[in-house]
């Protein structure tokens, strides 16, 4: 190369311009830029050498200049057509003539410029350059625009999220939610999550740590979740939305019911009845009725709702039923098995409204046992929506207007002593009611009142009238049933205080309840059969025993088949575990949220049992909020003792709670 040749070189790959000053030993030259700065050069790291005319340094900026308005990467497409068809290779030299009609210096640098920075119509091939097929042009066009749609997309998005984060109101994208979604599976499931890549980008680009804790935080900040998103929720497989498609058939459902596959049902609307839940309860799916009968006697009515009217097996309600097995009740709300439209409109037994029910009649004899009972596809028409403290209040009251309450009271009293006497075991816990609004948390204690005892007796004879009738019949149902537990002795539990801490020792040796297509004999309820019917709005085993049950009483096939029921009891069980799961942790977690924010209360705490003697834990129940936490004690204590404690600290998300003892007041063992 001769002095004042102007060459092209890559420096750091950037295209750089500088004119040769001088050769630097046998095969290397020195070359000066634009700005004066020298560089030492190999042959091999000269990109362009540009020819026809000398240079100097000072000449490169207005080069640039000349070639600049020739640097139109559309043009190349023009060229591109003239070659494609015969394959013709093209150089800088080629090109400037076809691109420009001219091969001056600057214009033959402009086509090699335009050359290699080009990615769509050419490849080089040595020192030319070959069009690329159509085919391969197509699908080059193609990733670029799909290319640069994300760039635009990834743009947008990241300017939504600045102003989000700034509080502005801002309407999210089709296309942001696969980065919001990966951003929430992180935050839930943390290095177990797929397809992390897009929400460790989402992080990156705002500055956060690469953690399911900032993760989180970040969605609290874009106003996405809740500073308490239910993460249990979120870890599971409980839907908490209803698709269009099930909500458009019960849409239909309400427009248009469907044929009444049972016509005649046995009219008691003349009868008085009475729903009796808690005043939050929407969805009522029982109701209770007394009828007077001859010299004395009394038929007792459990009329339950009957959601199979409107829905038949293996239709979309059903099936949608079928997948979330169960209402989910959370202290922030419900998470329903059928839309909101149907099981708290036509599903449930409204007061003064004709409804449908399944109705279980039952005489009882003189000690509480059946005396006889039948079951019918019915007609009903509530006549009081009562809660429990109303009933508790007309029983205290003895209000005259209302003998069928007292006679129900009565009949439970007695159906209660007469399951004792067949082995019933009774627990009673405190159980609590944990409900957030507004960010509020109230936690209430359900006493075990007159009302409750009441419900939960009738809810149990009309269970065993099921189990009977299925027994009789040989029906595949989803009885319950309960082993024999091996319980402590007399003697041992006379040793340990009366209440709570008694009834937790017979609660730890109680086994799991199971079920079977078969009748099982249910050893707590002191049943020798027993089949769950009453919820079947919220329970979809209940649901499975109607459908059973009304076909039989029609003498119609029944839906399922033993191997049927059986596969789908497996299915649920497991969905209705993983629910049961939920609940349970998010009631612990509001309960904890509940005591963190209350450092400074003291509450009275019941030692109920060891949980590890030697490591000083122990199971400790604070009776004003009927909860059970572990505690750790550091002085001598014994199941029985009573103290006052403190909240030292508490983190919900992290499940951990600490407590301490106050020194206010001494603990002393029950009863004292």
């Amino acid at each position: 190369m001769e002095k004042g040749t102007l060459v092209e070189f890559r420096l750091n790959g950037d295209r750089r311009l500088a004119v040769v000053d001088r050769p630097e030993g046998k095969k290397h030259w020195v070359v000066v830029d634009e700005r004066g700065q020298p560089y030492t050069l190999h042959p091999r790291q000269v990109t362009y050498v540009v020819t026809g005319q000398a240079f100097k340094s000072g000449d490169i900026s207005s080069f640039r200049a000349e070639i600049q308005p020739y640097l139109d990467p559309s043009s190349l497409e023009v060229a591109w057509e003239l070659l494609v068809e015969d394959s013709e290779l093209a150089d800088p030299s080629g090109m400037a003539l076809l691109l420009f009609s001219d091969q001056s210096p600057a214009l033959c640098y402009a086509a090699h410029c335009l050359l290699s920075e080009d990615k769509i119509y050419f490849k080089q091939k040595s020192d030319s350059y070959e069009p690329r097929s159509k085919a391969q042009v197509a699908e080059l066009k193609h990733q670029l625009t799909v290319e640069g749609q994300r760039i635009q997309e990834w743009q947008g998005f990241l300017q939504r999220v600045n102003q989000a984060l700034q509080g502005e109101q801002v309407e999210w994208q089709n296309s942001d939610r696969p980065r919001l979604e990966a951003l929430e599976r992180f935050a839930a499931f943390g290095e177990e999550a797929k397809n992390r890549t897009p929400a460790l980008e989402v992080l990156t680009a705002f500055g956060r740590a690469e953690t399911t804790q900032a993760a989180f935080q970040l969605l609290v900040d874009l106003g996405l979740w809740s500073p308490h998103e239910n993460l249990f929720l979120r870890r599971s497989q409980i839907p908490t939305q209803f698709s269009s498609r099930v909500l458009e058939m019960a849409q239909c459902r309400l427009a248009d019911p469907p044929l009444d596959l049972d016509p005649e049902r046995l009219d008691l609307t003349h009868l008085k009845v009475y729903t009796i839940d808690d005043e939050s309860t929407r969805e009522i799916d029982d109701g209770l009725s007394v009828e007077f009968l001859e010299l004395g006697k009394q038929r007792l009515w459990i009329h339950i709702a009957d959601p199979t009217r409107w829905i038949t097996p293996e239709d979309e309600l059903d099936l949608e039923a079928r997948r979330r097995c169960t209402t989910l009740y959370l202290p922030t709300g419900m998470i329903p098995m059928f839309p909101q439209e149907l099981a708290t409109g036509p599903m449930s037994l409204t007061q003064g409204r004709i409804c449908t029910a399944l109705s279980f009649g039952v005489v009882l004899d003189s000690e509480g046992a059946i005396e006889d009972y039948s079951i019918h596809a019915s007609q009903v028409k509530p006549t009081y929506r009562l809660t429990y403290e109303d009933v508790d209040e007309i029983l205290e009251l003895g209000v005259q207007a209302e003998p069928e309450l007292e006679a129900l009271a009565r009949s439970a009293k007695r159906r209660q002593i007469w399951r004792q006497s067949q082995g019933a075991i009774t627990i009673l816990m405190p159980e609590s009611s944990i409900k957030v609004q507004d960010d509020e948390i109230t936690i209430d204690v359900l006493d075990n009142s007159i009302s409750r005892q009441l419900v939960a007796e009738m809810m149990i004879l009309a269970g065993e009238v099921a189990g009977r009738y299925g027994r009789e019949h040989g029906l595949p149902l989803p009885y319950r049933g309960q082993a024999q537990p091996e319980l402590p002795s007399e003697e041992e539990l006379l040793l340990l205080p009366a209440g709570p801490v008694r009834y937790c020792a017979i609660r730890r040796c109680m086994p799991r309840s199971e079920m079977s297509i078969t009748p099982l004999r249910h050893a707590s309820l002191g049943l020798d059969t027993y089949t769950q019917v009453t919820s079947p709005i919220r329970r979809y085993t209940d649901l499975l025993a109607h459908f059973q049950i009304k076909a039989h009483l029609r003498g119609d096939a029944l839906p399922f088949s033993a191997e049927t029921m059986k596969e789908l009891m497996l299915s649920v069980s497991t969905a209705a575990y993983e629910a049961t799961l939920v609940e349970r942790q998010t009631n612990r977690y509001w309960g904890l949220e509940y005591l963190r924010r209350h450092p400074n209360e003291i509450w009275q705490a019941l030692m109920l049992r060891w949980l590890r003697e030697h490591e000083n834990l122990g199971l400790v129940l604070l009776e004003e909020l009927g909860l059970e936490l572990a505690m750790r004690f550091n002085r001598p204590i014994e199941p029985g003792d009573r103290l006052d404690v403190k909240v030292t600290y508490a983190d919900p998300r992290q499940d951990v709670i600490q407590f301490a003892e106050s020194t206010e007041r001494e603990a002393q063992p029950v009863g004292t």
